[in-house]
């Protein structure tokens, strides 16, 4: 038996957890585009790179909405890795 309780049946559960996920990867990519706005030689190629990235994020953000508990697992479980990545990095 876990330790931590099971809130995937509630409104909120998995759906929201993932969205909470998928919004601080978002806000990364939107902090390191400011970063590389803000150098006097900026990277095309990363600033290019980091919008791609920043969509496809907002656009897995859309799809949470209508996204089944086994959908938001998984999209949670993808950009927890992302967002760990980010921060290392």
């Amino acid at each position: 038996m876990s330790d931590s309780p099971d809130f995937s049946g509630m409104d909120g559960g998995e759906e929201q957890d993932a969205a909470d996920i998928v919004r601080d990867v978002v806000a990364r990519y939107n902090a390191l585009l400011m970063e590389e706005h803000r150098r006097p030689m900026q990277d095309k190629e990363l600033v290019a790179l980091l919008k791609f990235k920043r969509a496809e994020a907002l656009a897995d953000q859309e799809r949470l909405a209508g996204a089944d508990p086994e959908e938001a697992e998984r999209i949670a479980g993808l950009y927890a890795t992302l967002l760990k990545e980010l921060k290392e990095s």
